[in-house]
Parts: C-alpha cells; structure tokens; sequence
C-alpha cells in the first residue's frame, strides 16, 4: 500500500505503516544506540544487528509480497532507514543495500532471477550489493574498463570495481560491465560472491560509515551463465541509472536520520549543560542554532516524503528524477551542516568520542558524495528544468 494509492498527502502514513515505524525506532532505540560506539570503533560489520532486522521483518521493506516483502513501499522502507540512521548511520546501509543491491532485478530482471533471488533477500538469508563504480569511473561511468565478452552460453567477466559497499558480505553482486567496447555499450549481471575467479582486492579505510565495508571486488576470468544477464544486452546503463533514480532517496533518508539525531542529541544536551548559571540553551546564539538545526531537518524530510510518495506511483513521473536528486542534495547538504552546528554546541565535548554527534559529522559526510555526488544531482535537476 502506498500513500500515493491511498489518497493521503505525502506525509501522512496510514496507521498500519505506523506500526512499522515504531517498530523500527523501538529496534533502533533499545538496540542500535547502545551498540552504534562499538560498531564505530572497531569497523565491525553488525552481523548481530542485521539478524535482528531481518527476524522483525524490516530487511523485507524493499519487496512485493509475492516475493515475500511486506509490499508497503518506498515511503515506508525510507522511514525505516531514517530511523535507523538516527540511531547509527553504518546500520542503515544495511537496509539501504538490500533496495540497491536487489533493486536492478526487482526492476529489469527475469522471472526466473526474480523468483530465485528476491525471496531469499527479503529474508535477510542473503545479502546484495551494487557494483557500477570503478578506480576511474565514479561519476563518469563511460570510463568504466571491466568487460564482458561472450562464450556460448556463458559471459567471461575481467575488471575491477571500486567503493562497493557491502564488499565481501554480500553474497551477490550486480557487476557492470562493457560488452560492446566500439559502441562503448554496458550490460548488467548477476554475479554469485563464489564464483571462481571472483575476490575483494582490498577494502577502504574511511573517515566514517566504518561498520559497513567498502571495498574492491575483482574479477578475473569470472563464468557467469547468460541467464544471470540483468536486462537487455547493452542496456546496462538504463539498469544503473534507473536503479538510482529511487535508490538515491536512501541517503536521503538517511541524510535526515543522522541530522535529527544529532538535533535531538544537542537540544538534550542544552537542556543540561550549565554556563553562566544557567541551562545553555536559554542563551539566543544557541536556542538559534537550534532552531535551523530543526527546521531544516524537519523541511528534508517533506522534500524526501515527497520525493518518495512520487516514486510509489503505479505509473512513473516524468520529473521522478528531479525530485529524487533535490531531495538528495538538500537532505545531505543539511546532515552536514547540522551536525557541524552539533559538534558546535557541545563544545570541546563535541570532539571527543565520548559523545556521537562527531561520529554523526563524520558519517554524515558521504551522504554528500554516493548515490551520485550532490554536483551531479544538481546536474540532473538542471536538466530537468530546461524548457
């Protein structure tokens, strides 16, 4: 069910879809927040935490019912992930990976794909992941260098991807690859982690997100039956960028998440700091800081609900992209300046580890730069705007 479906304003969430927030934000509360500190200093993927999501049924969102998934929507599935990013940014990729990893199937792929995969996703037994970018190719994925060429019945895959998250936890990839070299043409697979040839060259060592991987896959000699094709032969680029077309309201939503923990973890902290006598946040400077903090969170999540009740439409907008790259850019925008603004009113105190909104600053920094930087989102709502 989707609010575009129930006749509701894009923000209002019928009752059953309630409960599944709340479900969500009791997980994330109670379970997520004691565990986010650890998670961060070791750069230790939460297996616990992926076991809890999936026995609650949250790791199902992003699926129809006939696969197993609760069938409620990108709206819902995006709530989700703002309640979990609001707890800890490196556990709402968990979710956020199931929709990128799965979503070119879901989108593009064989019944046969579809059925043999999508239930055993929705489960939580296997885990996805998404594989476009290169050492060279990042925002211009025309420069991508791994290929594909055919034998038979099969697909040779050589290459090399780079910045993958969910690198050696997934269990599958969708790898990108150049089969017609003249036209420059890309075609999408599936490729099973144990396929012989296939590996994780090395992983990053990054300013935030640490427990989520991200690392390298590489391929070499990798056989893949041309069944495992995603789409169309040289149709791989209308895969990938249809799959981030929606999938980019994940760092949305996750972008809204972080900046209203770190809103809500300041504003507490103001209510008890005292300085000059009395709680800091009765001194103007501060109660504004405040203030913005709020209701540019607040105004993210509009553009991002908005953005999201478009997407749940039977029939696609035309301008789906344009709403989807501005929620984007002015969700992520915003994380990073509230949390800045966060480290800023706890002082001295906002540096350090013992508290998390720097962990949220730093966090919040990729929400800018994946699912395609905030500078080629503007590029494609500029796009959008021409007469």
């Amino acid at each position: 069910m989707s609010t575009a479906e129930t006749g509701l304003a894009p923000y209002e969430l019928p009752e059953a879809l309630i409960e599944i927030r709340d479900l969500v934000r009791t997980i994330a509360t109670e379970k997520i927040v004691p565990r986010a500190a650890e998670v961060d200093r070791t750069a230790e993927y939460p297996w616990d935490i992926r076991k809890l999501l999936a026995e609650n049924d949250v790791l199902a969102l992003p699926f129809d019912e006939q696969y197993g998934g609760t069938g409620t929507g990108t709206l819902v599935l995006q709530t989700a992930v703002e309640e979990i990013a609001r707890a800890d940014a490196s556990c709402a990729l968990i979710l956020m990976l199931q929709e990128l990893g799965s979503l070119p199937i879901q989108l593009h792929g064989s019944n046969e794909l579809k059925d043999r995969w999508l239930p055993r996703f929705a489960t939580g037994e296997l885990a996805p992941a998404f594989a476009l970018s290169e050492p060279d190719a990042g925002s211009e994925p025309s420069a991508m260098r791994t290929t594909a060429v055919r034998d038979g019945d099969e697909w040779v895959l050589n290459g090399a991807k780079n910045w993958i998250s969910n690198a050696g936890v997934a269990d599958v990839y969708v790898v990108f690859a150049v089969t017609d070299p003249e036209k420059h043409r890309i075609t999408a697979f599936l490729v099973e982690a144990d396929r012989p040839g296939f590996s994780i060259g090395g992983y990053e060592h990054k300013l935030g997100i640490h427990g989520s991987p991200t690392g390298s896959p590489v391929l070499q000699d990798v056989r893949v039956p041309h069944g495992n094709v995603i789409g169309e032969v040289g149709r791989g680029m209308a895969v990938a960028l249809s799959t981030l077309e929606r999938t980019r309201l994940g760092a949305a939503a996750q972008a809204v998440g972080i900046a209203q923990g770190a809103t809500d973890y300041a504003n507490q902290y103001a209510s008890e700091r005292i300085a000059f006598g009395k709680p800091i946040n009765e001194l103007q400077g501060l109660q504004f800081k405040l203030a913005d903090m709020e209701t540019d969170t607040a105004a993210a999540r509009e553009l991002l609900h908005k953005a999201c009740a478009m997407a749940d439409r039977s029939e696609r907008p035309a301008d789906l992209g344009k709403w989807t790259s501005m929620a984007k850019v002015f969700a992520s925008d915003n994380a990073m300046r509230v949390t800045v603004e966060a480290v800023q009113v706890l002082g001295g105190y906002g540096y350090v580890r013992d508290h998390p909104v720097e962990r949220m600053m730093r966090d919040a920094k990729i929400t800018q730069i994946y699912e395609g930087t905030n500078e080629i989102q503007r590029v494609v709502i500029a796009r959008h705007m021409r007469p």
